[in-house]
């Protein structure tokens, strides 16, 4: 139960904490948590799921990063 309540209380929090964020920040911020949970799978697998989270944001805010300025470069928000 108290399980239950954390993760509902992060969920609120996390939603809440990008309605006064520019596209361009929530593209970045989606693209580190994406590459941060990933990263920790792989590096979990390998042996150090800290490590493997830590290259996965770098790489997943860059990307995201990478995917806004290509958006903006087609005209869209």
């Amino acid at each position: 139960m108290k399980y239950l309540a954390v993760l509902v209380l992060i969920l609120a929090l996390v939603a809440g904490g990008c309605s006064g964020m520019s596209t361009t920040q929530q593209r970045v911020l989606s693209g580190g948590a994406i590459g941060a949970g990933s990263g920790a799978l792989i590096g979990w697998a390998a042996g150090s799921p800290a490590a493997g989270a830590a290259i996965g944001a770098g790489a997943g805010a860059v990307g995201g990063l990478i995917y806004d300025q290509y958006q903006k470069s087609r005209g869209r928000p």
